[in-house]
Order: C-alpha cells, then sequence, then structure tokens
C-alpha cells in the first residue's frame, strides 16, 4: 500500500518530465536486479535490523512496476480527452483525479498485481534481518530437518499470491474512489492499533536466539523462567540470525537478551588474538571482563554443557580408513563439507588445516541443515559439527577426538547490557537458575525431540525445567 501511494504519487508529479521520468525508472530498473537479501544488508548500519529494513526494502522492490505501469498509463490516455477537458475549462487537479487517474486505473492495478507477487516472494527474507514473517517457518525448517514448516511457509506464501491477486480482481470491479476510500479506512485503522498498542501494552521484553534448535530450547526457558516469577509479556525471536545481527541488536535496543557462547564472544565479538588457555574459565572471564569494559554489557554465569565444534565422520568410512582422531586424517583423501562459518576456520592461517596438516580430496561449502543429510547419503565424509548436534545419535556418524586440543570451549550464558541488568534484578534473577545447569546429554536429547520428534521447543524447554523443578507447573 505504502509503494502504491508512492508510485502513484511520483507517476502524477513526473507525468510531464519525461526525461526526469526516464531517469527514475532506470534507477529502479538498477534497484530491481541488486537480490533483496543485499538491499537488506546494506539497511542493516542505517536503519538496525527487525521490520523496518524489511518494509523499507520491500517497499523499494515495489515501487517499480506499480511506478511504471501508472506512469504508462497516464500518459496512454488520449490527447482528444485532454484538449476537450482544457477547454471546458477545467483545471488540472479536476482533470488528474476525475479522468486521468480514473482511465489509467486498469495499468495501476496491473501493476500492483506484478508488484504483490514480487512482494510476497521477497518478504521470505525478511527473517534473515529479523524482520519475522513466512521466511521464519522455511529457515526454521532446514535449521531443524524439518519438511513441514518448510512446506508450511511455502505454501502460504503461495495462498497468499493468489489471495491478493483474487482481491486485485475484486479490486478492478470497484469505483476507484471506493478503493481510495477503503485504503485510507485501513491505513487510518492500522495507525490506530499501533498507536493504541504503543501507549496500552504493558512492559515487555524481548529475547533472541541464532538459528537452529538449540537457541529456540534456551531462550524458551529464558522466557518460561522470567514468567514464572514476574507478571511481565516476553517476546521471543528465534531463528534471529547470525553473531552480528543479535549483538548489534542488543547494542541499539531492538533486543533485551540473547544467549551466547564463549568461544563465540572470544572470536567473533571480541576478535582478540591473545593465546588464552583453552579452558571454560579462562575463556568465561575473559569474555566477561572483556564484555563489559568495551561495550558496557553483560555476561552472566554459563549454563554447564560445552557446545564446542567438533568434525563428524560416516562411520563405515571411519572403520574402511582406521580413523578415530583428526589427526588420523591426514592420511585419508576423503570429501569434506563445511558450512560457511567453519570454511573460515578451517582455512585461517592458524585454522584446523594447518593445526593437523590436513589435505582433503575436496572441500564444499553447504548449508548447515544440510551437511547431514549429505553425510548420511555418503556425498560428503567429514563434516563439521556441533557437540551438542541432535544428529550426533545416529548410528551413522562418529565423533572424532580432538587430540591437539584445538577447539576452543564453547558455554552459553545470557548476554544483557549494562542497563537492561541494573534496572531489572528480578529478571536476571530468574536467567541465573540456569547456571551450571543442562548437561551434554541433556541438551543432546533435547534438540533430539525438536529435529527428529518435531517437538514443540517451547515444550520441551517446559518439560526439562519442570523435571529439574525449576519452575512451578
Amino acid at each position: 500500500m505504502i509503494a502504491t501511494f508512492i508510485s502513484i504519487f511520483l507517476a502524477c508529479l513526473l507525468i510531464n518530465h519525461k526525461k526526469v521520468s526516464q531517469i527514475i525508472l532506470n534507477l529502479f530498473g538498477v534497484v530491481q536486479t541488486i537480490p533483496s537479501l543485499a538491499i537488506l544488508g546494506i539497511l542493516i548500519p542505517i536503519v538496525g535490523i527487525g521490520s523496518k529494513p524489511s518494509i523499507i526494502a520491500l517497499v523499494v522492490y515495489a515501487i517499480m512496476p506499480v511506478f511504471q505501469n501508472a506512469y504508462t498509463g497516464l500518459n496512454n490516455i488520449d490527447p482528444k480527452l485532454l484538449v476537450s477537458a482544457k477547454s471546458l475549462g477545467l483545471s488540472e487537479t479536476f482533470q488528474l483525479f476525475h479522468i486521468k487517474l480514473p482511465l489509467a486505473y486498469k495499468d495501476i492495478l496491473a501493476g500492483i498485481r506484478v508488484s504483490t507477487v514480487m512482494t510476497v516472494g521477497a518478504a521470505t527474507l525478511a527473517s534473515f534481518v529479523g524482520g519475522g514473517g513466512l521466511g521464519t517457518f522455511i529457515m526454521s525448517g532446514i535449521q531443524t530437518n524439518n519438511n513441514s514448516e518448510i512446506i508450511v511457509g511455502a505454501t502460504i506464501s503461495a495462498l497468499l499470491t493468489l489471495l491478493f491477486s483474487f482481491l486485485i480482481n475484486l479490486i478492478s470491479k470497484i469505483s476507484h474512489k471506493m478503493v481510495i476510500l477503503t485504503s485510507i479506512s485501513v491505513l487510518l485503522i492500522v495507525s490506530s492499533l499501533t498507536l493504541y498498542n504503543n501507549f496500552s501494552s504493558k512492559k515487555t521484553i524481548t529475547i533472541a536466539g541464532k538459528m537452529g534448535s538449540e537457541p529456540e530450547i534456551i531462550i524458551n526457558m529464558y522466557k518460561q523462567l522470567i514468567q514464572n516469577s514476574n507478571n511481565i509479556d516476553v517476546v521471543l525471536k528465534p531463528n534471529f540470525g547470525g553473531t552480528s545481527f543479535l549483538y548489534n541488536a542488543l547494542r541499539n535496543h531492538s533486543i533485551d537478551i540473547y544467549p551466547e557462547f564463549t568461544g563465540t564472544v572470544i572470536k567473533d565479538v571480541l576478535k582478540t588474538n591473545e593465546n588464552i588457555p583453552k579452558n571454560p574459565l579462562s575463556y568465561y572471564l575473559k569474555s566477561k571482563n572483556e564484555l563489559k569494559k568495551r561495550y558496557d554489557l553483560v555476561y552472566l554465569k554459563p549454563m554447564k554443557y560445552q557446545n564446542r565444534y567438533c568434525l563428524a565422520i560416516n562411520k563405515q568410512d571411519a572403520s574402511f580408513y582406521n580413523i578415530k582422531t583428526i589427526s588420523d586424517l591426514k592420511n585419508s583423501s576423503l570429501t569434506a563439507g563445511f558450512d560457511p562459518d567453519f570454511m573460515k576456520e578451517y582455512t585461517s592461517n592458524k585454522g584446523l588445516r594447518k593445526t593437523y596438516n590436513l589435505k582433503f580430496r575436496k572441500v564444499v561449502s553447504m548449508d548447515a541443515g544440510l551437511k547431514y543429510k549429505a553425510l548420511n547419503k555418503k556425498e560428503i565424509s567429514i563434516t563439521d559439527a556441533y557437540t551438542t548436534d541432535s544428529q550426533l545419535r545416529s548410528k551413522n556418524v562418529l565423533v572424532l577426538k580432538d587430540d591437539k586440543n584445538f577447539f576452543p570451549p564453547y558455554q552459553g550464558a545470557p548476554l544483557v547490557r549494562n542497563d537492561f541488568y541494573n534496572k531489572n534484578y528480578k529478571i536476571v534473577k530468574s536467567l541465573k537458575v540456569l547456571q551450571n545447569k543442562i548437561t551434554n546429554k541433556d541438551m543432546i536429547r533435547m534438540n533430539y525431540l525438536v529435529n527428529t520428534k518435531h517437538q514443540k521447543a517451547s515444550d520441551v524447554a517446559r518439560k526439562y525445567l519442570l523435571r529439574k523443578k525449576l519452575i512451578r507447573n
């Protein structure tokens, strides 16, 4: 709707300025060739993450078809009609609203139809920047190996496109005056509801998590622990994005809490080159002190389990080549499939390849949600994994011993801003309940229930908290 108003306004404004309108058309044409994800990436440093960059990107994408059709429709009106209108002494404004726009109505609707189809498709990418939407189903389905969620997301997207197309056909049979009045009414209602929501809602905190089942389980635990002893609304943003998204969202107050891991803090947030002893306590203390000193962030004490990197191998290949440790890989020539983040870890100067002198036959980059399928189908023999991955329960997978202690500790804990920490003692106290709780075995089992048994993360989290008597029934 926003794009439609902007497009029609521009078309009306530039109706007698062909050169300028051509420049505008070319400009929006160039924008159309840029991948929507790239536009979202450009907008993040400017407007932050969440719904704002998503809305701006979708509006920019939607303008081109509507503007082009509106401009064409306005310029294709029979000149004789306009001459007649002028000879009758009708003003330019009267001609625009009572002659030109009604005659260009069908062309404008055709542009809106094209724009709608494009927008619904592009809208799924909003989940990459924490904008939510149907892309969340698709991303979650890929991450948790849940085909049902992928189908749900894709099906709803298709149904939405059909619904909007039907509505546009319906609108084409209604007078343009009624369409304008209805559009203005809808805008007023939505604006009023938004304002009412902002002024009447009670205190709300926002908790976000990274991609995958494990962060979703953890943030659901945070929510249930907080609401167990506080009368407060908690908004969850699962599958919100990677480290940089969450970290920046926390600092710019888009979210209030997110679970972060010590190894990630050292490597991706602090980016320190110090030679820190690879034991959990050293990593936590370094993370905690530097986060407070540099960024005024408070890092609470971590949970018990370790979610560090490891290498997993197909058991048949492990047996055939007699591979039990990562060092044993140097004598083999196998195909490895790593996710993009791990590829950096593997290929860096101080990376895994150099430490263990590894020479794989081929190394391919693949999405984290697909690598276990490839491993089971023997399309690859080696992949990176986390020590709490539910897929490690498979009889076809063997975890190799990190005999040179290459991978650092990864313990998870809530990360909050200092101002939030000081103003929300009861909430912070609720989160502290998880300190030194949850073993690797517990986490693997919970991931298994979500990824393989397709149970809801909220249900799995609640069952654990009740079993450990951390919340009231």
